[in-house]
């Protein structure tokens, strides 16, 4: 247990980024007219009072300050809000965890088969079956109690960070101490720092950026082409413009104004300043989100399919159960004491181990994934991870090293150009959006020493934000007072869209013809040919006549050169990639970078190539064309977040499970859009608030290592169902037979308890199994249907041996009057309880246990202590409270027979079904 305590620490570090993926679900229900109706009248005032005061007003209501708050008055005011965290993501009081691990479909039936056996008195099957529901309850409770625990003591270490602007020295503070004790105190300039999402107070100003979650209800103080998603919320598809003053029509629903952001939104694009106006639960979306129950998910497909294994098997129970307690009441007439077998079947025939073998097999699958640096945010997503048969992953970083380095600055005919890095560094340097790997590489050039002064030679005058669609960003800076600068810079064909002037050598420029542009591009075929990605940088000058800039402004442009970066591929990617396919894996390749350098980069890795898809041949594509495209190729280049999204769904549509590894804003659709999402623990927010599993290292291995575990972990789940259904159905078909015959009952009910119970405390460490390396080299796709046909064919086998007991003690040992019963149900307790219990091992491997494959230590361990238990029980001192005599040692040589005849045949059935059937 401290093993998995310990491990758990690990599993469980990214909780509080779990609680933010919730709320995108949560939000999922609550969109869709009427909602508003559901906020109460003093938050939409508040809201609405926020969105039409002035900047000035909405500042001074809120008691902040234009250079934000200082950190002695967030502490008041956090001391009377609270943390801004929204109430029902609090963990569970210890009272409402135990209720939930017990409330279960099995639980509650044993509960109401332990109050009959209470009032009919038969007190020590009420104990009996009470034990197994107290066990299965306690089992599951300590485990995800400690989870928990472990997740509350971490989650400061993982939270979600905002960027906040904070004050120095209060002024009011300054003048006090001149005043009053002639001490010259000087106000600090007001700072930007990151803080926990959970420790944001109103008044509080926060700096947004494209990625960035939006982690309060707040109004726009400054804005720059800011596109926030709030689909979630409203329903809108689009992403909605926000401004520091609301345009448009008056309207008395906050959802409509647009200088009103709200918590569990994103900012596509643009940057903003904003301040915070509310917090917590006090936000919009706390409000709706403790007004709505079914907060919960819509189950899964593993969970789905665990549901209807244990519908199946309850069903199953409804209708043997009152046969076996009309063949009894009839053959023997006394009814109360077959209604007491029945019962005592019923128990036998419900697996109230399930919920916490699930839980466990999940959880200890967790653990292990987190000491291999994958981070599982949400338990049922392991299945979809041993199921997964495509992997869609981006190149930058995945495939490559993820260590850009600026390798060339070229001018338009591909000579090198300081003016090119001049240009660009300014770009790089004053932009204050989404900072990528390309403008660290700028900005961490080896040359570029000098160029920190050159940048203080200038003055930032405004910025035009990088977006998708346009694929460039733009800068305005001014080093004289008679002109500004427009420095653009982005994709090379979205730059040469904007230009119609190229420079050349001596700061002359030419007009952009056909002739240039065709040189144009045979330069930048080149770079990228080598490997190289390739971005233009273009400028332009402009009258300082204004100090806002917009879209519009980046046209007629001259261009100045390229910026080339080198990304070599990992060394660890060709084997990953490799032991992927030989895993069952294949990988598709969805970049937005060019062609040539994603075509070069395959080829280095050994990545099949044979042609590459472009994002815009997708467009003239139907769904129908684009289904068959994405199975025959599988390198996409040049994609936008739309694109990725439809071949994501296509992919699914073609019947595949899909995981999608991402780590940026235009991976965010395609990580919902998959059936499992896959992001690293530097991405953006909302990258990581998509994904299903976080990696703690960006690398294809790391991955292959996690799909093994993950399937292991299913497999192992697989096992206790099919033991358990198994088992249960030729229990049952045994019951019959012998009750149809014999004039005493097969065993007592509380026999029947007891051996069950042992069969339950046998299955606890299944979760520690092994895994035979051959199952595992496919994915594992959940199969309810293969349940039922499992249970059918095998349960059966052990009926076999069981009506080969029944015969055994009635003519060989004479147990065949109602005096003897007990020998005769002595006799069959051991060797059910031997075969049930050896059925572990049997059914957990397709090769031959015991040689071929070995169980784990602690199962092989656990099943040698239970089978012990059960030979001893009829021959020590607690037999006769069980109603047990000793046996025979006539009776051993047959036992051994019977059981090592069971394994025999059971073995050659299994071949008999992996050759039919196959095994998962």
């Amino acid at each position: 247990m401290n093993f998995l305590k310990s491990l758990f620490v690990s599993f469980l570090r990214t909780r509080h980024t779990m609680r933010h993926f919730r709320r995108l679900m949560i939000l999922d229900s609550l969109s869709g007219p009427g909602v508003t109706r559901a906020v109460p009248d003093d938050l939409a005032t508040e809201l609405m009072q926020a969105a039409t005061d002035s900047t000035p007003g909405v500042l001074a209501r809120l008691h902040s300050h234009e250079d934000g708050l200082t950190s002695a008055e967030v502490g008041l005011i956090a001391e009377r809000v609270g943390p801004n965290e929204v109430e029902h993501e609090k963990p569970l009081r210890w009272w409402q965890h135990l209720w939930h691990c017990y409330k279960n479909p099995f639980n509650l039936l044993l509960t109401v088969l332990a109050a009959v056996s209470f009032f009919t008195e038969d007190f020590k099957a009420a104990i009996v079956i009470g034990l197994m529901v107290v066990l299965s309850t306690l089992i599951r409770f300590v485990q995800e109690g400690r989870s928990s625990r472990a997740a509350e003591r971490l989650k400061e270490m993982v939270s979600n960070t905002a960027t906040v602007i904070r004050r120095g020295l209060a002024t009011d503070v300054v003048e006090v101490a001149k005043r009053y004790f002639d001490v010259q105190l000087h106000t600090r300039p007001p700072v930007r720092m990151e803080v926990p999402i959970k420790a944001l107070v109103p008044g509080e100003l926060v700096v947004l950026s494209a990625g960035d979650m939006i982690p309060a209800d707040c109004r726009v103080l400054l804005a720059k082409d800011l596109f926030v998603s709030q689909s979630a919320m409203t329903g809108e598809s689009l992403p909605v413009e926000k401004f520091p003053e609301h345009r448009g029509s008056a309207s008395r629903n906050p959802l409509e104004m647009n200088n009103l952001l709200f918590m569990g939104t994103n900012v596509v694009s643009g940057s903003a300043t904003a301040v915070v106006v509310t917090t917590g639960n006090r936000t919009y979306f706390g409000v709706l989100a403790t007004r709505v129950t079914a907060a919960d998910r819509t189950p899964t497909s593993f969970q789905a399919g665990v549901n209807s294994v244990s519908w199946l098997l309850i069903r199953f129970a409804l209708v043997m159960v009152p046969i076996v307690l009309l063949v009894n009441g009839f053959t023997k007439g006394n009814w109360t004491e077959a209604f007491l077998f029945a019962l005592s079947v019923a128990v036998g025939l419900t697996p109230e181990m399930l919920p916490m073998i699930v839980t466990s097999t999940l959880a200890k699958g967790a653990v292990i994934l987190s000491r291999k640096k994958v981070i599982v945010k949400r338990l049922d997503a392991i299945q979809n991870f041993g199921a997964m048969d495509v992997l869609c992953t981006d190149k930058t970083g995945t495939l490559t090293q993820d260590k850009i380095f600026l390798e060339r600055h070229t001018d338009v005919f591909g000579q090198d150009s300081d003016d090119v890095l001049k240009y660009a560094y300014l770009n790089s340097y004053y932009q204050t959006g989404l900072k990528n790997l390309l403008d660290r590489a700028v900005l961490d050039h080896a040359g570029l020493q000098a160029e920190l002064k050159l940048a203080q030679d200038y003055q930032k005058v405004d910025e035009i934000p990088f977006d998708f669609e346009r694929r460039r960003m733009s800068v305005v800076v001014s080093e004289q007072n008679h002109h500004h600068e427009l420095i653009c810079k982005g994709a090379v064909e979205e730059i040469l869209a904007a230009c119609t002037r190229v420079q050349v050598s001596g700061g002359e420029s030419l007009l952009f013809d056909a002739a240039m542009l065709e040189r144009v591009r045979s330069v930048t075929s080149d770079l990228n040919e080598q490997g190289l990605r390739v971005v233009a940088v273009a400028m332009k000058e402009v009258p300082p006549n204004k100090s806002i800039y917009a879209i519009g402004d980046e046209a007629e442009l001259t261009l100045i050169g390229y910026i080339a970066f080198l990304d070599p591929p990992k060394e660890s990617t060709a084997p990953a990639l490799k032991a992927l396919a030989e895993h069952g894996v294949s990988v598709k390749v969805l970049t937005g970078d060019n062609e040539l350098v994603t075509a070069k980069i395959c080829r280095e890795v050994g990545l099949p190539l044979e042609r590459v898809i472009l994002g815009q041949q997708l467009d003239a594509l139907d769904e129908a064309a684009l289904s068959t495209l994405v199975e025959r190729y599988n390198v996409f280049a040049k994609l936008t977040p739309l694109h990725k999204e439809r071949i994501v769904r296509a992919l699914r549509g073609n019947g595949h499970v899909v995981g999608f590894m991402g780590d940026g804003i235009n991976d965010a659709p395609a990580l919902r859009a998959a059936d499992i999402g896959i992001s690293v623990d530097s991405a953006v927010d909302i990258a990581k608030e998509a994904a299903d599993i976080i990696l703690l290292e960006k690398s294809l291995m790391v991955l292959e290592e996690g799909v093994i575990e993950g399937r292991k972990t299913f497999s192992n789940m697989l096992k206790y169902i099919r033991m358990t259904a198994s088992s249960n159905f030729g229990n049952v078909f045994s019951v019959l037979v012998a009750s149809a015959f014999l004039p005493f009952l097969p065993m007592l009910p509380l026999q029947l308890l007891v051996q069950n119970l042992l069969y339950d405390i046998s299955q606890i460490a299944i979760p520690f199994d092994n895994v035979d390396e051959d199952l595992v080299k496919k994915p594992l796709k959940w199969n309810p249907g293969d349940i039922g046909r499992f249970m059918v064919f095998f349960g059966p086998i052990s009926s076999i041996f069981d009506i080969t007991t029944f015969c055994l003690m009635w003519y060989v040992f004479k147990a065949n009057t109602v005096q003897d019963q007990s020998l005769f149900q002595s006799g069959w307790f051991v060797v059910g309880l031997l075969t049930q219990t050896l059925i572990v091992h049997m059914i957990r491997t397709p090769r031959l246990p015991f040689i071929q494959s070995r169980a784990a230590l602690p199962l092989t361990l656990m099943t040698l202590f239970i089978m012990a238990l059960g030979i001893f029980l009829p021959m020590g001192p607690l037999g006769e409270y069980f109603k047990l005599v000793p046996l025979p040692l006539l009776y051993f040589p047959f036992m051994v027979a019977i059981v090592l005849g069971y394994m025999v045949l059971t073995q050659w059935m299994k071949a008999f079904y992996v050759r039919r059937f196959g095994w998962q």
